[in-house]
């Protein structure tokens, strides 16, 4: 993965911090200075720390495991489905459910129930339904497609949490914390640093700002997975080449024996 272009952080106002009476004193390390009350990020840390986050997810999704992301305020939620969706991760981007990673089995239990009603509708049981039970059908999956449809593929604990604004989803940071998931997160100078495991001192606010993180995330997100392909491609080539290899010399056996 090429360098992070600090210009182009620059660029996407990834250095705008909050007010300076609303910062976080544990986020002193990553505050370059103080502009027109309003604390600036240092982007060489952003761009340090962005490289660190980005080696460690690649490692994650090397290894087969899920990034779950978690945005659910405005002007993120867009950006973060569309980014996740493109490289297949699972994403939150409506209101957490309670319990998604500490009591992940009944939210398996709730997708399953999504599912369970698809296959009604595939299989023609949903027509002998009433009238009143279908409407009821309906709307039972329209709730649980808008909660949980994006991750209704996710059959295990994630392997970590991508988080936009820890504050704003303080209930996800917990949960994995509980669980020891490893937490991602853009951190900006209201928040507390401390809570995550690997942080991107960020402007977690911007659209703009939290596009051009995702774009580098997700980037290398996809490079794993195209890593990934390409190591099982190749352990399959090699699976059949030595059973080709066991196949021939078992032949060469019974021919010398005959």
């Amino acid at each position: 993965m090429a360098k992070t272009d600090v210009k182009e952080l620059l660029d996407a106002g990834v250095h705008f911090g909050h007010l300076t009476r609303k910062w976080n004193p544990n986020m002193a390390p990553y505050i370059y200075m103080e502009r027109n009350g309003i604390h600036i990020i240092n982007l060489y840390k952003t761009a340090a720390k962005l490289e660190e986050s980005v080696n460690a997810i690649k490692k994650i999704v090397l290894s087969g495991r899920k990034i779950l992301f978690v945005a659910t305020k405005k002007q993120a939620k867009d950006i973060v489905a569309q980014k996740a969706d493109s490289v297949n991760m699972p994403y939150i981007t409506e209101r957490w459910p309670g319990g998604m990673l500490t009591n992940f089995v009944t939210i398996r239990k709730a997708v399953k129930k999504m599912n369970a009603i698809d296959r009604m509708k595939a299989d023609g049981t949903f027509e002998t339904l009433s009238k009143k039970e279908k409407l009821q059908v309906d709307r039972q999956r329209a709730k649980l497609e808008k909660n949980l449809g994006s991750i209704s593929d996710m059959t295990r604990l994630p392997g970590a949490i991508f988080v936009v604004d820890t504050l704003n989803e303080k209930i996800s940071v917990q949960e994995a914390q509980k669980l020891n998931i490893p937490i991602f997160a853009m951190v900006d100078t209201n928040s507390d640093p401390n809570e995550v495991d690997f942080i991107i001192p960020s402007n977690d606010d911007a659209s703009k700002s939290i596009e051009k993180i995702l774009d580098i995330v997700c980037n290398a997100i996809q490079e794993s997975l195209e890593e990934r392909k390409k190591e099982k491609e190749i352990a399959e080539q090699k699976k059949l080449e030595e059973a080709e290899a066991a196949t021939e010399a078992a032949n060469t056996d019974a021919s010398e024996k005959e």
